[in-house]
């Protein structure tokens, strides 16, 4: 697979003046630049600006992709959004920062090392994503506990260290999608979506998310035995059928295998004995299993100089 990797800046407090854009035309001649957005994609060579720098400069919102497994979100606020002690609900090591740039605070997140679909090109992630910079400046946090969640599966948040707060429920579909971006394990995710009447440690999380992941394989195989025996007792039906409109046919039967084997090819030989089978299955049946012999005998008798025939016949009757 070659390597590909994907840019995506949108601007959302001020379009993209024609200035700006011939700046950035300058960066990369063959992005698609608008006046809320600038797209890029590369299967080769590289990306000549900095995503910080415009960020800094020009941008709202960044997504990047690349099929090696690295994926990373920012989101630039108005620094009043320090006033809301954003600082204080980042893990002190982990996956995310929060820095200052000018009049603006910049929430960067990546994550490495995920397991990607090769069909995913990364279209369409900011689209779903982009709500969570409202949501965080009309005071929904949640996004945050879900930041902790990447922390704690990177490893740097401590078993007995709480939750910033007590879980993310009720969810959002942009709360979803940066689950999904980000691949936070689904059990964790659905642990933390449970109500909660105060923050919970990570270990507790991690104990109900390992029940969730046991009682959904438990549903799971369950339902695959469901849909096994249902598959059994269709082809049941299908033979009980089968069986029934042949009995109904008496002797045309044998002349079909008869013209099977006539045939002198592997295909007539399969048809023939396949045949057979069903033919002891219905003599057993009926309690005509001696004289079935008989005639399977007869009929061995009249293809003795069938080797090809006769091995087929030998393995299965």
């Amino acid at each position: 697979m070659s390597e590909y990797q994907y840019y995506e800046f949108r601007a959302v407090d001020r379009p993209l003046n024609a200035a700006d854009r011939r700046a950035l035309r300058a960066i990369s001649t063959r992005a698609d630049i608008t006046a809320h957005s600038f797209v890029n994609s590369y299967e080769w060579g590289d990306f000549k600006g900095d995503p910080a720098e415009l960020m800094e400069r020009w941008f709202d919102l960044h997504l990047y992709l690349a099929n090696w497994g690295t994926r990373r979100l920012m989101i630039r606020l108005p620094r009043r959004g320090k006033g809301l002690g954003l600082d204080r609900l980042l893990p002190p090591r982990g996956p995310a920062e929060l820095r200052a740039a000018g009049a603006n605070l910049i929430l960067d997140i990546e994550r490495g090392e995920i397991e990607l679909d090769d069909d995913d090109d990364g279209a369409g992630w900011l689209a779903s994503l982009g709500q969570l910079r409202a949501d965080i400046l009309q005071g929904d946090l949640r996004v945050f506990h879900l930041i902790w969640l990447l922390a704690a599966e990177a490893g740097v948040v401590g078993e007995e260290e709480r939750e910033p707060m007590p879980g993310i429920a009720p969810s959002s579909g942009a709360l979803a999608a940066f689950a999904a971006f980000f691949a936070i394990g689904p059990e964790l995710m659905e642990a933390a979506g449970e109500p909660a009447a105060e923050p919970r440690t990570l270990a507790a999380l991690r104990t109900r998310a390992a029940a969730l992941r046991d009682a959904r394989e438990r549903a799971e195989a369950a339902a695959a035995e469901a849909e096994r025996q249902r598959r059994i007792a269709r082809l049941a039906e299908e033979r009980r059928a089968r069986l029934t409109a042949l009995a109904a046919r008496g002797s045309a039967v044998w002349q079909q295998v008869e013209a099977e084997i006539g045939s002198r090819n592997e295909r007539g030989y399969e048809r023939a004995v396949a045949l057979l089978l069903d033919l002891k299955a219905i003599a057993e049946a009926e309690g005509r299993l001696p004289s079935f012999r008989e005639d399977l005998a007869a009929l061995r008798e009249r293809h003795a100089r069938k080797g090809r025939f006769l091995e087929r016949l030998a393995g299965l009757l």
